[in-house]
C-alpha cells in the first residue's frame, strides 16, 4: 500500500542500520586563452585544466605588461616559453622558464608559468615549489594560489589545498573555476557544509547554469546524508532516525514497518511536529478513523496551522 502523507518527505532514511544502506545507495599567466566554459570544467574530472585555463587567462594580464620590464633578450625568452606552453610543447617551454629564471628574471608568473608546465605533467610535487615562490614574490596574485590548491589536492594533501583555495576564491570571487575547485577540496575534506555553500555561491552567481543547479542539489543530498549521520552518532534514539526510518518505509508501501517507526518517534519526542500528522495518514488510509483522528488532532494542538491536518479532520469529522 502507498501513503499519501499530504506533506513533502525526505527520501532517505531507515532503521539506524538502513540508513546507512541507503546512504550508500544514493551516492556520487601566458596567453589570452578561453576560461569560460563552466558546464564543461565541472564533468571533467581532472578540473585542475580549468584551473590552467585560469592562470594562462590571469596570466596574459599580469605576465604580458610585467614581460616587458625585463632585459629585451629575456623577453624573448618568456614570450617563446609562452608560446611552446600555448601549443602544449611543454619541454620546450619548460626550457625557457628555467632560461629565463637562470638569467635573472626571477618574477612571480615566470614562476608560475614554470609550475604550470610541471602540473600539466602531472608532476604536481615539482610544480608546487613553483606556486609558493610566485605566491612568495607577489602575494596579489590570485592565480598560483588557485593552482597550487589543484596541486596540493591531487597529491592528498587536502587541507592545505583548502587554505590556498579559500585564499584563492577571496582574491578573485566571482571565477567560478576557482569556487568548484574549493568544492571538491570541502568534499574531499568531509566539509560538506562548507561545500554547499560553494556550490550555492556559484548558483547565485549564475542561476542560468543548469549544471550549477545539479552540483547544488548533490551537495544538499550529501549535506542530508551528513546530517543524519551526525544525528546517529549523537542519539541513535532520536526521534528525527525514527522519522526518517518512517518515511523510507512509506516510501516502500511497508505499512506496518512504517507505522511502527512513526509510532517510535512520537514516543522519543511526542511534541515533534509531522510525526502525528503521519501517523494519522497512515491510519486513515488503513481504515482506522478513530485512531487517524486522534492523531490528527495531536498534530493540530502542535501545529495549528497545519493545512494538511485540518483537511484531513475535516475528512474525518464527514465535513
Amino acid at each position: 500500500m502507498r501513503i499519501n502523507l499530504g506533506f513533502p518527505i525526505a527520501d532517505c532514511g531507515f532503521r539506524t542500520a538502513d540508513l546507512e544502506s541507503f546512504i550508500a545507495q544514493s551516492r556520487n599567466r601566458i596567453g589570452c586563452l578561453p576560461i569560460r566554459n563552466p558546464k564543461s570544467e565541472i564533468r571533467n574530472r581532472k578540473s585542475a585544466i580549468g584551473l590552467l585555463a585560469l592562470a594562462v587567462s590571469l596570466a596574459s594580464a599580469a605576465g604580458q605588461s610585467d614581460a616587458q620590464d625585463m632585459p629585451a633578450r629575456l623577453e624573448q625568452l618568456f614570450r617563446q616559453g609562452v608560446e611552446a606552453l600555448k601549443a602544449g610543447q611543454l619541454e620546450k617551454a619548460e626550457q625557457s622558464f628555467l632560461a629565463v629564471l637562470s638569467q635573472g628574471g626571477k618574477a612571480a608568473y615566470v614562476y608560475n608559468n614554470l609550475g604550470i608546465v610541471y602540473q600539466e605533467r602531472g608532476e604536481h610535487l615539482k610544480a608546487v615549489p613553483q606556486f609558493r615562490e610566485a605566491i612568495r614574490l607577489d602575494p596579489a596574485y590570485g592565480a598560483p594560489r588557485a593552482l597550487i590548491g589543484a596541486s596540493l589536492l591531487a597529491v592528498g594533501q587536502v587541507p592545505e589545498a583548502a587554505r590556498e583555495l579559500e585564499r584563492a576564491v577571496k582574491m578573485m570571487p566571482a571565477e567560478p573555476l576557482v569556487r568548484l575547485q574549493l568544492a571538491r577540496a570541502y568534499e574531499r575534506g568531509g566539509n560538506v557544509p562548507a561545500m554547499v555553500d560553494q556550490y550555492s555561491a556559484l548558483s547565485e552567481h549564475s542561476p542560468s547554469e543548469p549544471e550549477y543547479a545539479y552540483q547544488l542539489g548533490r551537495a544538499y543530498r550529501k549535506l542530508s546524508e551528513w546530517s543524519y549521520r551526525r544525528i546517529m552518532r549523537r542519539n541513535p534514539r532520536s526521534a528525527r532516525i525514527y522519522q526518517t526510518v518512517g518515511q523510507h518505509y512509506v516510501l516502500q508501501g511497508k505499512v506496518d514497518l512504517a507505522l511502527r517507526a512513526f509510532q517510535q518517534a512520537a514516543q522519543a519526542d511526542p511534541s515533534l511536529p509531522e510525526i502525528h500528522l503521519a501517523l494519522a495518514q497512515i491510519y486513515f488510509e488503513s481504515g482506522k478513523q478513530a485512531e487517524a483522528l486522534r492523531e490528527a488532532e495531536q498534530e493540530l494542538a502542535i501545529v495549528p496551522e497545519s493545512r494538511a491536518a485540518k483537511n484531513l479532520k475535516q475528512k474525518l469529522e464527514g465535513r
